[in-house]
């Protein structure tokens, strides 16, 4: 694995000095967040720009000058953070910005826009409920303050000055899901005009590049998918019946607006389709039997299409033409960076100049600038520079049939130096969500911060997990404590025949349903584990309809908690750890944010008192000031301790004894 250094870009990209890391990895290092974000490129290729990570935690938008290496940092309000960015034109960036809501959970949008020039000049709030306290910029201003979240949908091709924006008022949204409308915006002042309506709540848009809605799209209250289509000029909204019972989705336009991407599914398996709106016809373009495309692969210039990309097991491209601009490119950053992912973020509007982004399970990545008349690489920005991908462990995707026949994905990561090794202790590592999420093959400090530690981690995209199919998703549905739990223990029982794992030396750990399945896999195959650690978790599935959980906040929500979790209150508690305590047996430990607000404190905290009040001794780490996950750096730290003399104390020690911090036990 070859070692990526940062170069020197101005005061933003200061030389670093790679640093000798401590054997095994430092938590403190582990618990560090990226430095970078996202880098993208101008479209006339003289600047980039980058949501980055100061050292108190707030994500900022830097600019940078690559003709004079001079940058600068735009600040949003204390407490929020830049969550995205788009170049609107050469001299405009437009962003939003949003406030913590947690490590794990994405950021809350505040649903304000703002644009600031690319030196980073005319720094202007474009939208905002918050407009009127935020007069900045020089040019004359005629919106005014609106409750209602704007969020960037597409440039408009020939009119650098004005971008389509979607809006969605707060008001008229109430409990049903919002009611959205997409604007043409002027990118200096927030003057907007409407060009189209939603034909739905809830709707998601595309449009061409010359600034015409094509079309709406989204699941309504049943989990129907539909999809209208209009005609460049505008007019009425035409449901594709055929698309919407088949679940497409419009991805993108061609660059000549003349067909659009969709996914749709193949003979055997997924596909992605070219759709000719003239005709309705679509032509498939790629298909895989096993996985979903992750998205369109980006050429050379922005909004260039290539292949597809896809991970059936590691992430992969295929491309659709080897002669196409970029493809050479890419083929040769592959074989420098061999066993890494490799693909284009970002480009120029001719092509000339495109951002690279290199990554790995060992990675957390590194962005290149990629010339094309020189036909040559230069590092940017190394997301981690402090992690040594040589100290990892690295994550080998496996396949198992489950016990009803399932063909199912799922990764073991090693011990750093003991790829292959037999009778490892071993943590089955559950991912949350359930449903649309997947766990890939990509850097995660959490899985890290065990293998590092001696031990083997198992991570399993059981039924209900996203990449797979809607089929593979729906049959989660229902199943909390169900199949959805027989599928982690299918996977725990294939380590164990593969001579992966001790039997004797297991535990169970997750975050969100991850916690839930933890907890609920300790009190349904009570012999199987030795431990387990709900992290954020849900142990009262009945207290979900009763303010334990977020999705109640409005019908969509409600609905599909129906469709999904299910209202037999009976069957619910009969499946919620909190109330098959009679069954535990293995050792327990609890992690809490007391501003969660996706899985209220609540779920947890009555967990702990149940344990308590059965003087059943466990671990409990409760953070008053953290969200779903959490985020401040020296509170993950803490965390990977805290597991990691859990985890020695029931299963390991993975490694040879080492000083740890002691961990609270808590008991009557």
């Amino acid at each position: 694995m070859q070692r990526m250094a940062r170069c020197a870009l101005g005061l933003l990209l200061c030389c670093l000095a790679a640093a000798a890391a401590a054997d095994p990895v430092s938590f403190a290092d582990l618990a560090r967040h990226a430095r970078y974000k996202m880098v993208k490129i101008s479209p006339d290729g003289t600047h980039i720009a980058a949501t980055t990570v100061l050292d108190n935690g707030q994500t900022v938008l830097s600019l940078i000058n690559l003709v004079t290496k001079k940058g600068v940092n735009i600040r949003p309000r204390e407490g929020d953070d830049v969550l995205d960015f788009w170049w609107a034109s050469p001299e405009y960036v437009v962003y939003n910005d949003a406030q913590h809501q947690g490590g794990w959970d994405s950021p809350f949008p505040t649903g304000e826009l703002y644009s600031v020039e690319a030196d980073g000049g005319s720094p202007t709030m474009l939208y905002g409920y918050r407009l009127d306290t935020m007069q900045t910029g020089t040019h004359i201003r005629h919106a005014t303050a609106e409750n209602g979240t704007a969020e960037f949908l597409s440039r408009i091709e020939g009119d650098p000055r004005h971008i389509l924006v979607t809006v969605s008022d707060w008001e008229a949204a109430g409990s049903a899901g919002a009611l959205t409308a997409v604007y043409r915006m002027d990118v200096r002042t927030g003057d907007k005009q409407r060009v189209a309506g939603a034909p739905m709540r809830e709707a998601s848009f595309l449009a061409d590049h010359h600034g015409h809605v094509r079309f709406a799209m989204g699941d309504d209250l049943d989990g129907n998918r539909l999809i209208y289509m209009r005609a460049a000029d505008g007019g009425d909204w035409d449901l594709l019946k055929q698309a919407s019972g088949d679940r497409d989705w419009p991805i993108a336009f061609s660059a000549d607006d003349e067909t659009a991407w969709f996914t749709c599914p193949a003979s055997s398996g997924f596909g992605i389709c070219r759709f000719d709106p003239a005709t309705r016809a679509l032509t498939h373009a790629w298909s895989n039997p096993h996985v979903e495309a992750t998205g369109l692969a980006q050429g050379l210039a922005e909004d260039s299409v290539i292949g597809v990309e896809f991970s059936d097991g590691r992430p992969a491209v295929s491309v659709f033409d080897h002669r196409a601009p970029g493809v050479e490119a890419l083929i040769e950053l592959m074989k420098r960076y061999p066993g890494e992912d490799v693909h284009f973020v970002s480009g120029t509007d001719d092509g000339s100049k495109a951002i690279v982004l290199v990554e790995a399970d060992v990675d957390p990545g590194t962005f290149f600038l990629y010339d094309e008349a020189s036909n040559s690489f230069t590092p940017l920005l190394q997301r981690a520079s402090w992690i040594d991908p040589n100290q990892l462990g690295r994550a080998d995707p496996f396949t198992f049939r489950t016990r009803d026949g399932l063909t199912e994905h799922g990764y073991i990561t090693y011990p750093p130096g003991k790829d292959g090794a037999k009778d490892l202790p071993m943590v089955v590592f559950v991912h949350g969500g359930p449903y649309g999420i997947r766990d890939g093959w990509d850097y995660d400090p959490y899985v890290q911060a065990m293998a590092t530690r001696g031990y083997a981690v198992l991570q399993i995209n059981y039924r209900g997990s996203g990449g797979y199919g809607f089929a593979f998703q729906q049959a989660g549905w229902l199943q909390w404590g169900g199949k959805m739990q027989d599928d982690v223990t299918d996977a725990t029982r294939w380590a164990i025949r593969q001579g992966i794992a001790d039997p004797a030396r297991i535990c169970i750990y997750g975050g969100s349903y991850g916690g839930y399945a933890a907890l609920e896999g300790a009190v349904k195959v009570p012999d199987l584990y030795k431990c387990a650690i709900g992290y954020v978790g849900v142990y009262d599935l009945t207290l979900m309809y009763r303010g334990g959980s977020d999705a109640m906040q409005n019908l969509y929500g409600k609905d599909y908690l129906k469709r999904v979790l299910g209202t037999d209150m009976t069957v619910l508690a009969q499946h919620s750890p909190i109330y098959e305590l009679d069954n535990l047996k293995a050792k327990v430990m609890l992690i809490v944010g007391g501003r969660d607000t996706r899985v209220p404190p609540v779920q947890g905290m009555d967990l702990h008192i149940a344990l308590l009040k059965r003087k059943i001794a466990h671990e409990w780490l409760y953070k008053p000031d953290e969200w779903h996950g959490f985020y401040n750096e020296k509170n993950i730290a803490e965390l990977f301790e805290k597991v990691d003399a859990f985890l020695a104390a029931n299963i390991g020690p993975g490694t040879a004894p080492r000083v740890a911090s002691a961990s609270t036990s808590a008991t009557r």
